[in-house]
């Protein structure tokens, strides 16, 4: 029994060693074998191609025609590390098949916002929060955030969480065909904050931060169906959904009604104290202002009137003799002619005269 053992044994071993030696032959022949051509598929992104598949293949072909090529000259490795490095990539795999085709796997980023920063500058940024730059080929039809405060590569730490809620509610925006067709445009406030501008009505939408955002916009969606059912959204120019359970709604013309009352109070104020109190909206004078001086008069100091005091009529006694009245009606027809009257010549009055002793 121990021989039959040991030359079972002898046969397995080489047995083993005869597929080693056939496996590595066949390696060797198909290593030696030349790469017959080379298939693209691009997944990842269904409605946005950045990428195509002359530019995948660019990539491939970025050290030399691949096809042709044996197949061990192709470092597969090095091919992915390659194309993983074009932004709009996120994953490469590649490899051949039993026909010597190689087989180029790619997965696309897919934005889901474009930002527009304080700066002017303008990028996308994919659900991971990472920056594409923009294409020539096509525009992505996504959320557009305005107000970012900054166009830097490295962010800080509060640019950074404003960024991450940037990508929140965006795909929370485009995860629901109502919002991605209503939503126009989202503006960024100083104060980290978001304002939502409708594609329908002229009003705003106070949204505040990116928290509870699925109560938010469940309360507006429940205000927009009464609202538009009742009296219509050009009613408002302001909605406001930030606080919870509860929607305030400003009538279109009351903010401005408020903004003009306490401008008046402040002019009120500023009359009383004597002082000319300057503001964005209104500019009182309340003193003269200097020669040198130019002031825009938006809102002049009231006049305050002198009473008119009645004029007194002088009566005149009637006069004692026609001498005198004719005097004075000669002074007045010479007053209103214009004309100067000679005065009338004096007349000698007889002297007394003394009788001689």
């Amino acid at each position: 029994m121990s021989w039959k053992k040991r030359v079972l044994q002898v046969i397995w071993l080489l047995a083993g060693i005869g597929t080693i030696v056939l496996l590595g032959a066949a390696m060797q022949k198909k290593s030696q074998r030349k790469c017959e051509d080379v298939q693209i598929e691009i997944a990842g992104a269904e409605h946005h191609m950045f990428i195509d598949e002359k530019d995948v293949l660019q990539l491939v072909n970025a050290r030399g025609p691949v096809k042709g090529l044996p197949v061990s000259a192709v470092n597969l490795r090095q091919l992915e590390t390659g194309m993983e490095k074009n932004p709009w990539v996120k994953n490469a795999e590649l490899y051949f098949d039993n026909g010597q085709v190689l087989q180029v796997k790619i997965e696309e980023r897919e934005p889901v916002a474009r930002v527009f920063t304080a700066q002017g500058s303008s990028f996308y940024l994919d659900s991971g929060g990472l920056r594409l730059p923009l294409s020539e080929k096509m525009s992505a039809r996504v959320p557009v955030f305005t107000g970012f405060p900054s166009d830097k590569a490295k962010l800080s730490k509060p640019d950074s969480a404003l960024l991450e809620d940037v990508v929140k509610l965006s795909r929370y925006i485009v995860a629901d065909s109502f919002w991605m067709a209503h939503v126009s445009q989202v503006d960024i406030t100083p104060h980290a904050t978001f304002e939502l501008i409708p594609a329908i009505g002229d009003h705003i939408v106070a949204l505040g931060d990116a928290e509870e955002i699925d109560s938010k916009f469940s309360r507006l969606y429940t205000f927009y169906k009464k609202a538009w059912l009742q009296q219509g959204m050009n009613k408002y120019e302001k909605v406001d959904v930030q606080y919870a359970n509860q929607v305030v709604a400003v009538k279109r013309g009351t903010a401005k009604k408020l903004v003009d009352s306490a401008a008046a109070a402040k002019a009120i104020e500023s009359l009383l104290k004597g002082t000319a109190v300057a503001d964005s909206s209104t500019v009182v004078v309340a003193a003269p202002p200097a020669k040198d001086s130019a002031v825009v008069k938006k809102m002049a100091a009231p006049v305050v009137k002198q009473p008119v005091k009645e004029k007194t009529i002088s009566k005149t006694n009637a006069p004692l003799n026609n001498k005198q009245n004719n005097k004075t009606l000669s002074k007045q027809q010479s007053v209103k002619s214009g004309k100067k009257t000679k005065p009338a010549a004096k007349t000698n009055k007889p002297k007394a005269v003394m009788q001689k002793k």
